[in-house]
């Protein structure tokens, strides 16, 4: 006797859900946060292996031009200028363009663009237009409420190509592998399943790549570590206040004393420039990004 069976696939409405999840979540960082986080940005270079892989996988075209949403500090805005690519660059923190410009002055980059502008505003009141540049990307950016709507917009900007990063799980406010130690299953990750599934519904079949990140975080304290662990804990979890998240928070305190060593290097300029803090994990984070990528055939 044969069964009627629908899969979960073909009836889940992915938009609907990812709306759903970002009430659940911890409520999104606004522009004053990431102004106020600007100031630790530092305009120095260094090598970034995630821009590297980025720009590697992203197959931009010489002469081509692209439109970065959510540049921050011109990670990936600034050596596509430096390329000679003309790049509009938008983000909704003044801070983090503030930094931009000073680089760009300091390099003598005249092609990059930047643009006050957030996810939510009127894009072509601010002369983003449809078909404005060959490429659209959003670098770690895509912090909406609407994820579809977010992805046809810049499906729409780009007259040949989209590149987008999301979380896999970890990212830099959530490790897994600390998750994992003290018991704790992240119920609101893997941002990019959701993407890649609304994406399909929408007939588009996006390539899909993986970009491994390290990170060194410094800490002042144990109380400085173990704080902003007990905020990855609370974000990963829909009941704050069970006694299940108490007692991981317990065994979350007991991690961070056994892996919270004295770092030799304190003082020293981490990645951005900055001096690094008195402790540091005895082991290194690493933190995966999906990268998708989708062809618009629109020229």
């Amino acid at each position: 006797m044969t069964q009627n069976f629908t899969p979960l696939l073909s009836t889940t409405d992915w938009n609907e859900e990812w709306k759903r999840l970002q009430i659940a979540r911890r409520k999104a960082d606004n522009s004053a946060y990431w102004d106020k986080r600007s100031k630790t940005f530092s305009t120095k270079d260094a090598p970034n292996a995630y821009v590297d892989r980025f720009l590697e996988l992203a197959r931009i075209e010489p002469g081509e031009t692209v439109f970065d949403m959510g540049c921050g500090t011109g990670a990936l805005s600034i050596p596509l200028g430096r390329e000679g690519h003309k790049v509009v660059a938008a983000d909704f923190s003044q801070g983090m363009l503030d930094i931009l410009d000073e680089e760009l002055a300091e390099k003598g980059i005249a092609t990059v663009f930047p643009k006050l502008m957030s996810w939510e505003d009127d894009w072509e009141a601010h002369g983003v237009r449809e078909g404005m540049t060959d490429v659209a990307i959003a670098s770690r950016s895509i912090a909406v409420s609407d994820m579809k709507a977010a992805l046809m917009r810049l499906t729409s900007v780009a007259r040949r190509r989209v590149c987008i990063t999301l979380s896999t799980g970890s990212s830099p406010r959530m490790d897994e592998r600390i998750l994992s130690d003290i018991g704790v299953k992240n119920e609101f990750g893997n941002d990019f399943l959701y993407a890649f599934n609304i994406l399909v519904g929408e007939g588009i079949m996006p390539e899909v790549s993986y970009i491994k990140s390290t990170r060194t975080d410094t800490f002042e304290s144990f109380d400085d570590a173990y704080d902003g662990f007990s905020r990855m804990v609370l974000d990963a979890v829909s009941d704050k206040e069970s006694p299940e998240t108490s007692a991981a928070l317990d065994r979350l305190r007991t991690w961070t004393e056994q892996h919270l060593v004295a770092n030799p290097e304190a003082g020293e300029p981490d990645k951005k420039g900055m001096p690094q803090k008195p402790f540091k994990l005895d082991c290194t984070r690493i933190v995966t990004w999906a990268f998708l990528a989708w062809d618009t055939a629109r020229r």
